[in-house]
């Protein structure tokens, strides 16, 4: 069990976020907003299971530094809770892209964020448990 965020494991490609605010479905835990969109076309394969990005508004937070504060948190917290959505992508061989967008008007501390991805991922364990077709 490795507690990595890689270059491959972020989302980056510009195609894959027009994608996914295009189509996504979305999961909310204050203060987290979820865009996730399981890949299904062939063509936007990911080269790992699970992709994501971290998002926060510059309308409420002015500072650069505390934006990125917010977006430090939520890797990290996402970071060291994402091996069990992992284990379920491989499982069921499906891939997910998510991306947080964080909605909070104040400055979180690094509990309540954890806390928050945590609901957050066991939301998303259960969505990929549902999709799950009946002849595996």
């Amino acid at each position: 069990m490795t507690f990595t965020l890689n270059k491959q494991e972020r989302l980056k490609s510009r195609k894959h976020i027009e994608q996914l605010f295009k189509e996504g479905k979305s999961v909310s835990a204050f203060p987290f907003r979820v865009l996730y969109l399981p890949v299904v076309a062939a063509n936007t394969l990911l080269p790992i299971p699970l992709q994501a990005g971290v998002a926060v508004s510059s309308k409420h937070f002015k500072k650069a530094v505390h934006r990125n504060k917010i977006k430090r948190l939520t890797r990290e917290a996402y970071r060291l809770q994402k091996n069990s959505l992992q284990q379920k992508l491989t499982e069921t061989g499906k891939q997910l892209m998510l991306f947080f967008i964080y909605t909070g008007r104040e400055l979180p501390d690094f509990l309540l964020v954890k806390e928050k991805v945590q609901v957050i991922l066991d939301k998303l364990i259960r969505v990929v448990d549902e999709n799950r077709s009946p002849h595996t």
